[in-house]
């Protein structure tokens, strides 16, 4: 709950300042319009240009009003339809509702011009309906929402944070970081798939995604790749051993499965559990790809993450740790277990691993 209402205020910051922005430049090129058909709503009974200080002051309270009403709708729509329909179907959904709402605020708005702005504007009945600046104002207006949606699209596909540095050419050039890497995957995969069937099992892993994407953002982590049943997740190195927010997210996760059993049990006939293995340290980060572009990351560090994972179901443990990365992390509130040095799969060095339990 707590989460949520952090999601929907941020929601809302982003969403006011994206239509205050976009209404100040509208009414922007619409002032020096001034001795057109279009400039003449700038002008106080046809003989005295208001100063445009006056209209943006105007606009930022339109801005702030659209705003917060667009992030609830955002917000609703995120939560509560955005499984239940399409992504087109959902974009013309709350096009519609959009439209709708315009033409019932438009009363509000015309009044608040007539009051601080000493100008006439038509407010007979249906006047929108021939009114070209209404459909002009409309038009904007939707194309701002498709902009918005689109860039709200990227940055869900694209992961926090990638789609800006994609647009700086940040890593157009291969450059060095400091990362950790989470393989999560879900237990006896294998066995629940032949129960289950594939159409239900897809379920199950579209579910249990969703609560896991429902955590992340607590823990400053990034979803790297879905891979089947498997999710990467990556931190960058501070954010990972802040707060231990790399082992912390992983118990949080856990707890929202068992938090939500009810509807597992309901759903499926069985609550899924996930194994995990970190690490962390240097790797090369990259831009690879012409016809489908990606983030991509190289080197030994991501591959020893999947190895160590891969050593859970061996020793019967949900969460394995290199001891490079343990010796980072303060973990007082939790029972670290050494397994030994344990000779991974594709690598001629033996890695010391424990485990991680509450």
């Amino acid at each position: 709950m707590k989460q949520a209402i952090i999601e929907f205020f941020k929601l809302q910051i982003v969403t006011i300042i994206f239509w205050i922005l976009s209404f100040c430049l509208f009414i922007t090129i619409r002032y020096f319009e001034v001795g057109t058909e279009g400039g003449k709503a700038f002008v106080s009974n046809y003989d005295e240009v208001i100063p445009i200080t006056e209209w943006l002051h105007f606009s930022v309270l339109v801005g702030a009003l659209v705003g917060f009403f667009y992030g609830i709708i955002e917000f609703i729509s995120d939560k509560l339809l955005i499984y239940k329909f399409s992504t087109g179907l959902l974009i013309l959904i709350k096009s519609i509702v959009y439209l709708v709402l315009l033409l019932l605020s438009t009363s509000f708005i015309v009044g608040l011009i007539e009051v601080q702005i000493d100008r006439n504007l038509p407010s007979e009945p249906g006047w929108w309906i021939q009114n070209k600046v209404f459909w002009l104002v409309v038009l904007y207006f939707n194309i701002c929402s498709l902009i918005f949606s689109f860039l709200k699209i990227a940055k869900e596909n694209f992961g926090h944070g990638v789609l800006i540095n994609q647009l700086i050419g940040k890593y157009k050039k291969p450059r060095e970081e400091r990362r950790i890497f989470m393989f999560l995957d879900l237990q006896a995969s294998t066995t629940i798939a032949e129960q289950l069937g594939h159409y239900k099992y897809s379920q199950l892993i579209q579910q249990c995604f969703y609560d896991l994407n429902t955590v992340i953002n607590k823990f400053d982590a990034n979803i790297y790749q879905y891979v089947g049943d498997e999710a990467v997740l990556s931190w960058t190195f501070d954010k990972g051993i802040k707060q231990n927010n790399c082992v912390e997210l992983f118990y949080k996760f856990q707890n929202k499965l068992v938090k939500n059993q009810k509807i597992y049990l309901k759903k499926f006939g069985l609550l899924p559990k996930f194994k995990a293995g970190l690490h962390g340290g240097t790797l090369i980060v990259t831009e690879v790809g012409t016809i489908k572009k990606e983030i991509a990351y190289h080197g030994d560090v991501i591959n020893t993450s999947a190895r160590i994972q891969g050593e859970c179901n061996k020793y019967n443990q949900n969460l394995l740790i290199s001891e490079y990365l343990l010796r980072k992390l303060n973990l007082t509130n939790y029972k670290i277990e050494s397994i030994g040095n344990i000779a991974l799969r594709g690598k001629e060095e033996e890695l010391n691993l424990f485990s991680i339990n509450t």
